[in-house]
């Protein structure tokens, strides 16, 4: 099993409505975050995934839980707490992307202290991280802890997955990635986080920089360019994508991100050395597997990610 750490929301997306004018919007809420999202589309793609985060327990927070127990997302690592949930507010921009405006000020996902700290099962095969969630304190110190103490039989992901809208300032997001990257066996981030983190250096420099002792393997996703991945033995692998009508890009990583573990976890992979050890083809096929999954979730609207048959048909 998997555990998810990070954030767990309602994305509330801005949907047309010509009749109403210019004065008034109307809104889809979907369940989500990043972590969120990783865990589901995990559950969706026949692996077992746990989410740990703090759900509040008002009616938003009751939704988000009935939303993991349906999805099949092992709820043991959730934190109940009288705290509000997160709202995040998403439009398309008009390259199809999404625009964010987040309200969360000492909402439930970012209030994890390390009295909330568990005991992991010995079914945890893997931890992964992402998102805002490495930023907010006292959830990040806490996550911090966590992947601390994991031990270095257990994989360790991450995907920086940079907000600024929830944190403006680059140096603190600069500090946390460095920290958490410091536990990390791999490390997912896309071309747009590499910019905004470091804009003046190139994008194999910042990837390379990340491969360490505990590190092996560093994947920079760029949108309709596809994907590269660096490692320390190997030149870098580079898949491109196959043209396709994108409805909107919502979701996009995370179902690369859950189809990455799902390959690892498939393949009798998802260790340390599993990964430090991938191989050329190996890596290819894991980064084609993930397209295609993040393609299905591109040609739906919303964080709508795909489950195992509609990848094996992709």
């Amino acid at each position: 099993m998997f555990l998810i750490c990070g954030e767990a929301l309602f994305d509330f997306f801005v949907e047309p409505d010509q009749a109403a004018g210019h004065a008034s919007m109307t809104f889809k809420a979907i369940a989500g975050g990043s972590p969120f999202n990783v865990a589901v589309g995990l559950s969706r793609l026949s692996r077992s995934s746990a989410l740990m985060t703090g759900v509040s327990d008002d009616f938003l927070g009751e939704k988000l839980f009935d939303v993991l127990t349906r999805e099949g997302v092992n709820t043991d690592y959730v934190v109940r707490l009288d705290a509000p949930t997160t709202l995040a507010m998403v439009a398309p921009g008009s390259d199809g992307s999404p625009r964010y405006a987040f309200y969360g000020e000492r909402a439930a996902d970012r209030s994890l202290t390390r009295a909330h700290l568990p005991v992991l099962s010995d079914e945890v095969e893997g931890i992964h991280l992402g998102s805002y969630s490495l930023v907010v304190d006292p959830t990040a110190d806490t996550l911090l802890d966590l992947v601390a103490h994991a031990g270095e039989q257990r994989l360790i992901s991450l995907d920086p997955n940079i907000r600024l809208a929830i944190e403006p300032s680059v140096e603190r997001w600069q500090q946390q990635v460095s920290a958490f990257a410091s536990y990390a066996n791999m490390i997912k981030l896309s071309d747009e986080d590499v910019h905004l983190l470091y804009p003046e250096r190139e994008i194999e420099d910042v990837a390379r920089s990340f491969l360490s002792k505990r590190c092996g393997l560093v994947i920079v996703t760029q949108g309709g360019d596809g994907a590269v991945a660096y490692t320390h033995d190997h030149a870098p692998v580079s898949v491109p994508i196959t043209p396709l009508d994108v409805v909107d890009a919502v979701g996009a990583g995370d179902t690369f991100q859950a189809a990455l573990l799902c390959w690892l976890s498939e393949q009798r992979l998802s260790t340390p050395a599993g990964v430090s050890g991938l191989v050329p083809e190996q890596i290819r096929a894991m980064m084609v597997f993930a397209h295609r999954a993040a393609a299905v979730t591109c040609q739906r609207r919303g964080p709508d990610l795909p489950h195992r048959s509609d990848v094996a048909d992709a």
